[in-house]
Parts: structure tokens; sequence; C-alpha cells
């Protein structure tokens, strides 16, 4: 069994454990074999319950037979160590077992929402020069498209006779079930994960093995010292995001608990029917499904919930008080970003939540606020960021080294968010350096918005700026100025919307849609988003 990297037997308080804290990053370390192979062999490791409400377990042997036959299979159509692999499906068997196929044999995992249309998913797997993409049957038909004049093979999961195309359960039931094992550093790249970005096009950053141990100490203790006996998690967040990836998935195998997964879309009475059927005690749950559930006014005192943990944007105290009395828990809240996750949040029974607040640096993080010289200070707004070296870090951005060196300011991780630290040391979120969208939990560049607009033929140009929503957080609103000869009318407004939806993804569609006839502009022709967010 994978051991815990916080001890509550050095110290009771944050104080003591952060003093006592060091970090344990083996030199060979792979996260394929970690969630699996080491682990007691018949404990259950995934729940799957299925839109009709069957239930089908699997266990850590079989994620072991199974990701050594895939790793087998992918091997023998050509994956070799450092490819780079799609995998563009919802949670399921096939992605967590496709995620330690991949770990194992040295390819790097390429994540990527079933949520993304045609042009989101060509635009990554051309930048990231994918040779393979194992997708869902739902999926098959945008990865298609997104695939077409691209070199590449395409795995499908599920049975399948259809010529042109690999099928995962061939690739698992010829393989073999014994893996010549990648002896991976943990310094070698183990998955990409694209983040958006106010200009240009998504950056994609490289992270390696040491990741997940990386995570190791927020998830501890965002979960209230996991993992315990009884322990179950679950998150809604795709796994194709790192909030889902590692915020729930591989950190819970890699301490050997089971995660469920729930294959229906996201509903208040839905969730509170699984989380108390599945006696579900560790939960993610970002800010926009709570509230989803608060609207709804669930509530249940038949739960099992001991901990959940939300991030992304501020909760409030209302809404702690909200799910402590009907969820029978205190959420503790985090931050963090793609590329460099789990760094800041709390655990309510070792020192006090300060609702609002992001909470404390994570123990192994070390988390300041800088002014503009770079000196750090406390009780004024600042540039959140971290100090390295840090196994959480990223390796860099994919063939983006000028974006790398920028990220860094000498020995500081430059987060791009504004925040304030307190006298007592907690975090609070001001705002982003840029103008990233955040909404669901999802980060939204407007560039990407922009550039899709762009590429209907009645837009002459467009901007694009997130605004509050109660339940989002932040919605997408987009400036539209249109070519001579369209209407600015319901009509071009829905087609507009439609464009994005098919195009790239549904929680990047433009919620509010403004014709207008000239976007503001400073005297070096740059876009003034400030003004917008005003109008």
């Amino acid at each position: 069994m994978n051991p815990r990297v916080i001890d509550r037997s050095s110290g009771s308080t944050y104080d003591e454990l952060v003093g006592s804290f060091r970090w344990n990053v083996p030199r060979r370390f792979n996260i394929g074999s970690a969630c699996s192979d080491v682990l007691p062999p018949a404990d259950i490791a995934l729940v799957v319950v299925d839109p009709l409400g069957r239930i089908t377990r699997y266990t850590f042997g079989e994620l072991t037979t199974m990701s050594n036959r895939l790793g087998n299979g992918l091997r023998a159509i050509g994956v070799e160590r450092g490819d780079r692999v799609g995998i563009v499906a919802p949670q399921s068997i096939e992605t967590g077992v496709a995620h330690l196929a991949l770990y194992k044999i040295g390819a790097v995992a390429l994540p990527l929402a079933s949520l993304f249309g045609p042009d989101a998913l060509r635009y990554r797997l051309s930048d990231s020069g994918a040779r393979v993409v194992i997708t869902s049957p739902e999926n098959l038909e945008k990865v298609v498209e997104a695939t077409d004049g691209l070199e590449g093979k395409i795995v499908v999961t599920g049975p399948g006779t259809q010529p042109g195309f690999f099928w995962f359960d061939d690739l698992v039931r010829d393989g073999s079930t014994t893996l010549d094992l990648v002896d991976t550093s943990a310094d070698d790249p183990a998955y990409l994960i694209y983040t958006s970005g106010t200009t240009g096009p998504p950056k994609g950053a490289l992270h390696a093995h040491r990741n997940l141990i990386g995570h190791l100490p927020a998830f501890e203790l965002y979960y209230e010292y996991f993992p315990r006996d009884g322990d179950v998690h679950w998150t809604p967040a795709d796994w194709a995001w790192i909030g889902g990836l590692m915020d729930s998935l591989l950190p819970s195998w890699y301490f050997g608990r089971p995660v469920v997964v729930g294959q229906h879309d996201f509903d208040p009475e839905w969730a509170l029917d699984l989380l108390t059927e599945q006696r579900i005690t560790c939960s993610f749950l970002p800010p926009t499904a709570l509230k989803m559930m608060r609207a709804a006014g669930v509530s249940s005192r038949d739960l099992q919930l001991r901990a959940v943990f939300s991030g992304g944007e501020p909760l409030g105290e209302e809404m702690l008080v909200w799910a402590e009395e009907n969820l029978g828990v205190l959420i503790n809240e985090g931050y963090g970003q793609t590329e460099a996750n789990l760094i800041v949040g709390n655990c309510a029974s070792t020192w006090p939540v300060k609702p609002g607040s992001m909470g404390r640096a994570i123990p192994g993080h070390d988390v300041v606020v800088l002014d503009e010289d770079g000196t750090r200070v406390v009780g004024e707004v600042g540039e959140l960021a971290v100090r390295r070296p840090d196994p959480v870090f990223m390796l860099r951005y994919w063939n983006r080294p000028e974006a790398t060196r920028e990220k860094y300011s000498g020995d500081w991780l430059l987060t791009g968010d504004l925040g304030r630290e307190d006298d007592d040391g907690y975090l609070w979120f001001v705002s982003r350096t840029d103008d990233v969208i955040t909404s669901m939990g999802y980060r939204i560049g407007p560039g990407e918005v922009e550039e899709s607009l762009m590429g209907h033929p009645a837009v002459a140009n467009c901007a694009v700026v997130g605004v509050p929503d109660e339940i989002r957080g932040q919605v997408v609103k987009a400036f539209v100025v249109l070519k001579a000869g369209h209407a600015e009318d319901d009509e071009m407004m829905a087609e507009l919307q439609h464009h994005v939806r098919t195009r790239l993804a549904a929680h990047e569609v433009p919620r509010q849609l403004v014709f207008i006839d000239e976007l503001p502009r400073t005297t070096t022709g740059k876009t003034m988003r400030r003004l917008l967010r005003d109008l």
C-alpha cells in the first residue's frame, strides 16, 4: 500500500505540520504502476453506476490486468515511449484503464473533454502531435472530423467491427497480461493537459509522474486525512480536467480507495441519491454543482459524507453554512491551477476556516503574494506566486519555451492571479491579472471563443469577456460587430451561439451576446475589455 505524505503524529497544528513536512519523491516512479500494481488485487477500485442504475465493480487486480493488456495492445499498433495519446471519453473504466496503460508504457496521456467540439479537439491534437486518439463511440464522429488530414490512429472504446478503427476491447482481449513496464523517472513526462489563456491559442502544460505525489499533501488534508477505512470518492468533474483527474481519481487509486462513476448528466436530486446509495464519504464538488444543489433545495441526513472539497471560486459563508446544515459536512475550499495544482486550502479539523478565503499554503508548498517589484507583501494586493522547486509544478508548456520562461520570475512561479495574504497567513483571491474566464470551474480563454466567432461568415469583429453569474461564477459575454447586410436579431444570436457550441464546447458558448457597431480600443489598437465589462 502506498504511504501517506502527511504525518499527523508529528503535530496537530498547522505550524507543526508545515514545520515537520519533507518531500520524499522517489527517483523512479510511475503513476500507472503506483495506482494499480502495488495495491491489494481483491480490493474494489471502481464502481460504475450506469444510466439505468445498474452497478459494475472492478478490482485493483482487474485494473492491473486490463491496463497491462491495453499497454501491450497499444504497443502493437505502434505507440512508443513519449508518444502523445489523446483520450476523448467520459468517466468510465476504459478512460481510467487508458490512463494507467499509457503511463506504464511511458507514453503521454492527453486528456480531452467530451464537451469539446471538433475545432477545439483539432487544435489540441495537432499542437501536441498526438499519434493515437482513444475515444468513446458517442465522440467518434467529431474525433474523425477533428483528425481529418492529421496522421494518427483512432481506438474506439467497446467492441466493434467498423473498418478504419482499432477497438479497445480487441486490444485488451489480445494483449498479454504480462507487461514490460517502462522504468520511468519521477521527472519523465506523464500527461499533457491544455489550459486557456487570454491571447493566442490554449497552452499545453506538460506534467511529470512526480506530479501525482505533488498533489498528495492537499488531497490528504482537503479530505480530512484521507484515506480512512471505508473511504469512497466521487466527483462529477470530468477526468479530462485536472480537477477530475488529480483532485479525485488518481490520488484515490494511489491510496487504494474506490472511486464511483455515475454515468448521468449532473442533476441535484440524482447526485444526492448517488451520494447516499453508494455511501460516498469524500467528494470534490465544484462550486457550480453545490450552487445547483442548494437552488434545488436538496437535503439529507442519510449521507455518509465526512469531507467535501471545492475550488475555483469563493463559496462564501452562506454556502458553507448551507452545506453544513443540509449535507452534514464543512466544505474545505482550496486553490490551484493547471500548471501548479492544489497548493492552497483548508483542513477544518486542523486550522480554522475563514469563509471567503482560499485557506493557507498547503505543507510542502511555499505560496506568497508579490508586489510589482517581486517583494513579498502582507495585507496588500499582489500576484500569487509559488516557490520552486515543487513536485506539483508542470515541467513546461508544450513547445512554448518563451511562455515557460515568462511563467517564472526567479524562483517564483507566477500564477497570474491577484491575491492578498492576511496577518494570519490566509490567502484571499482578488482577481485574475489577465482576462481568463472561470465558468462552472472551467477556465476559458476569450481568444479561443473570439477565434471561433470570427470563423462565422457574418462576423466582422468581436471581443469576449466574463461577467458575473450567480450559479456559474462567470459566463461568457460576446460583443459582435457584424458585416454589412446581416441582421442584428435573435436569429443571428442563436446562430452564433450554435456555431460556438458545435465548434468548441457548450461551456464556452456566449450566454450573453451584444451586437455593437465598433469595439473600444486603446491608441495601440488593443481591445479595451475593461470598458466592455461595464456595458
